[in-house]
This record gives structure tokens, sequence and C-alpha cells, in this order.
């Protein structure tokens, strides 16, 4: 099995869409190997977003992510998980992103658009080690 690591961001959390969302998940046919809702600390969130530091909107990412509790989860499906979770997400601004995605369905601002989802095999390795650490 390959795996992915996906975030249910807060406003996915305060809005109560997380069940939504994970249902879509299921329902494409990937499993989720392991979940938590928790608190990010402000070290994980920088190291998160690692890669836009320095940005304008930084400061701003670290901020949203930390703001409340997230729902983070291993997702594993049989090739390319990532790629099949990204499809499910739909792009990043959600009014650019296609109906039926997680995003052009129920997100509509940039900046607090429910979900991450990593972008390569390489991101996810990544994500899994920081967020699951133990594993």
């Amino acid at each position: 099995m390959d795996s992915t690591f996906f975030m249910c961001k807060p406003d996915a959390v305060e809005r109560g869409l997380v069940g939504e969302i994970i249902s879509r998940i299921e329902r494409k046919g990937l499993v989720l190997v392991r979940a938590e809702l928790r608190q990010i600390d402000e070290a994980t969130a920088k190291a998160h977003y690692s890669e836009h530091d320095g940005k304008s909107f930084f400061d701003d990412l670290v901020s949203f992510i930390i703001r409340s509790k997230v729902f983070v989860t291993e997702v594993a499906g049989p090739k390319d998980t990532w790629a099949v979770v990204r499809t499910l997400i739909g792009e990043t601004n959600p009014a650019k992103a296609a109906p039926g995605t997680i995003r052009g369905d129920f997100a509509v601002d940039i900046a607090e658009n429910l979900v991450h989802g990593s972008d390569s095999a390489q991101a996810a390795a990544r994500e899994l080690a920081l967020f699951f650490p133990e594993q």
C-alpha cells in the first residue's frame, strides 16, 4: 500500500465538515491508517510550511493552522495515493476548484481552503514523519 498525509484544517473542523470530507476519501476506496484530532504547536506549523518561510503570507499561514484543532491523517491506497487525494481536494483557490471536489463544494476563501494534502510522494514522507514521528 502507498500512503500520504492529509489534514482537515481548522476551518473544516470548526464548520463540522470533517465527517463529510473523510467520507469522500473513504468512498473513493482509500483507507485511513491513522487519524488524530490535535492542536498543532507553532514549531510544527513552521516546519510544515517551511517552504513558504520568508514569504509575505507565512505568518498568516502559521497563525491560521494553530488557531484551533486540526484532523491529521495518514491515508493509504494502492498507488500514487497523494495524487488521488489531490484530485479529490481540488484547486488551491476555491474559486477555480471544480464542483464535486472538496474545495469546489465547500470552500470560498483561498486563505481558508479547508484541507491540505501532500503534493508529492516526497512531501508525503516528510509530512507523515513530521505529524506521526512515532511511526
